[in-house]
């Protein structure tokens, strides 16, 4: 299935098929909309931010969207992340019936993957909504931390890069 997921860097040509993007039995509180994603994607273009938006492809539909970029400091950033560069996974939405496939981990994975290729290696911030327990099993699965630190109702999540062998 994965040989058939493919990551683009996205451009305005893509737009409206991530804005077509079905989510809607995921509630806002939850994960940002497409609409949201894309005004992030275009906020970093603007102000020269490093990082990348990817749509997310199968057999040439757009199914999902991920927002990797570089985390500009907010005053509820965890403490051990301040004075830190650092990437923050802005927003990734898949397509409902794409879900619980593998294609999420693939994408996410290849995302970290490219932007530590493109703009090297550094730790990843998130937040997940306190309520959110399918999102929160999922980030533990690929290596995030589950951190005390809160921001409005989201938990901060956080992930090291691994150390060489």
């Amino acid at each position: 299935m994965h040989e058939r997921i493919i990551l683009r860097i996205l451009d305005e040509s893509q737009e409206e098929a991530v804005r077509a993007i079905r989510r809607e039995d995921v509630i806002e509180d939850f994960v940002d909309t497409a609409e949201t994603i894309l005004e992030l994607h275009h906020y970093g273009k603007e102000h020269g931010c490093l990082g990348h938006t990817f749509a997310i492809y199968a057999d040439g539909i757009c199914i999902g969207v991920l927002l990797l970029g570089e985390a500009i400091p907010w005053e509820t950033d965890p403490p051990e992340m301040q004075g830190m560069p650092f990437y923050r996974l802005m927003g990734f939405v898949l397509d409902k019936t794409y879900r619980g496939k593998g294609i999420g981990a693939y994408a996410l994975e290849e995302a970290i993957q490219w932007c530590y290729r493109d703009f090297g290696v550094r730790p990843i911030a998130l937040g997940v909504h306190r309520d959110n327990h399918r999102a929160e099993a999922f980030y533990l699965r690929h290596g995030f931390r589950k951190t005390e630190a809160m921001e409005g109702n989201d938990y901060y999540f956080l992930r090291y890069p691994q150390k060489e062998k």
